[in-house]
């Protein structure tokens, strides 16, 4: 029996409940409706807790309007242009994101890094992509 896809990236997000700080920051940063559009993309997706983890008071700074720029190169950093599944992710040592930066991927004993972040889901497949679950924040060199 096949997945049935329903929703595209940002809705899935809201959706699953455990990305209300990256819904958040898409919203402020201006990025929703590009998120939303035809794509494909492929979506490193760090959950409230990993959000969490970032030093006190680093979200609240990114959301102000005078850091916008930053908050969406850090956000666009966490995209890959065009859908890449799992299988095709354990395949690459790096990737190339939306923001011109390209991610550090490796796989070792079946575990999958994106830069420092471990890759805790895969495969939440939305209209317009593919969304993987990474445990931390990756911020661009």
């Amino acid at each position: 029996m096949s997945q049935q896809i329903a929703h595209d990236i940002v809705d899935t997000a809201v959706a699953a409940g455990y990305f209300k700080t990256l819904a958040t920051a898409l919203t402020s940063a201006g990025l929703v409706n590009i998120m939303k559009g035809a794509g494909p993309f492929t979506v490193f997706a760090p959950t409230d807790e990993a959000f969490a983890k970032l030093p006190a008071g680093t979200i609240e700074t990114l959301l102000k309007p005078e850091n916008n720029e930053k908050l969406r190169g850090i956000l666009t950093y966490h995209v890959v242009p065009g859908k890449v599944t799992a299988a095709d992710v354990v395949t690459l040592k790096s990737a190339k994101t939306l923001n011109g930066k390209s991610l550090k991927i490796a796989a070792h004993n079946g575990a999958v890094t994106v830069d420092d972040a471990n890759v805790v889901m895969t495969d939440i497949l939305c209209t317009n992509g593919v969304i993987h679950v990474i445990d931390s924040v990756v911020l661009p060199q």
